[in-house]
């Protein structure tokens, strides 16, 4: 078996502009699913550890899908992020940050991205070395608004808004030089998932490719 493919976080982030938030209650869908994303041009695919499905469904789109890149998302412990690994996840998002699921991240060789929603927060992010990360829950945190207010004293810091991300309000994100990427969950409808209607979610896919991020 190779050995898989390592991916910093920045990399993560600059794959498409974005980053489909994923959640999966039968394990029967997260192939056909993945299959229909790479299809639509998205392979990075964040499924989040919200249903006792979601480690079993990573594993499934690791093992069947290699044009795909998984990660879990909703990381929250350091044995969230072990699991995780253990499952084939290649990346990790959490809604949060602390030491432990930054240290526990590093020590299986995946790449995280840790929620952030204040100014302390990026701080202590970046005082362990973490320079992209999400601002989550975007929209109620302050929108496109607070990212810009953050242009200044973090000009070094990249940011992948999720949280009432849409594909209308994507590009007002996306019109920023601080934000790389963002996070929706509109790729995939959870009606679209229980109808098992893949040519949605791949035409839904290739709808967020047009949204290009000037500069990058």
């Amino acid at each position: 078996m190779s050995t898989p493919q390592k991916f910093t976080a920045l990399q993560v982030m600059q794959d498409a502009p974005v980053i489909p938030v994923i959640v999966l209650n039968d394990i029967a869908h997260a192939v056909p699913m993945a299959r229909a994303l790479v299809a639509g041009g998205i392979r990075m695919l964040e499924v989040t550890l919200r249903t006792p499905q979601a480690l079993a469904c990573i594993e499934a789109i690791a093992r069947s899908v290699p044009e795909a890149i998984v990660g879990a998302g909703t990381v929250r412990t350091k044995a969230d992020a072990q699991a995780a690994a253990n499952a084939g996840a290649l990346f990790a998002v959490s809604p949060g940050y602390t030491t432990a699921v930054g240290q526990a991240c590093r020590d299986v060789g995946m790449a995280l991205l840790p929620g952030v929603a204040t100014g302390s927060e990026i701080m202590m992010a970046q005082e362990e070395g973490l320079t992209e990360l999400k601002f989550f829950p975007a929209m109620q945190a302050g929108g496109p608004a607070m990212l810009k207010a953050w242009s200044g004293p973090f000009f070094d810091v990249k940011f992948c808004p999720t949280g009432g991300v849409t594909l209308q309000n994507a590009p007002d994100f996306l019109a920023l030089p601080n934000v790389v990427c963002v996070g929706g969950s509109w790729l995939v409808p959870a009606d679209a998932l229980e109808k098992g209607d893949w040519a949605r979610v791949t035409q839904l896919a290739r709808d967020t490719l047009n949204l290009r991020k000037n500069g990058l």
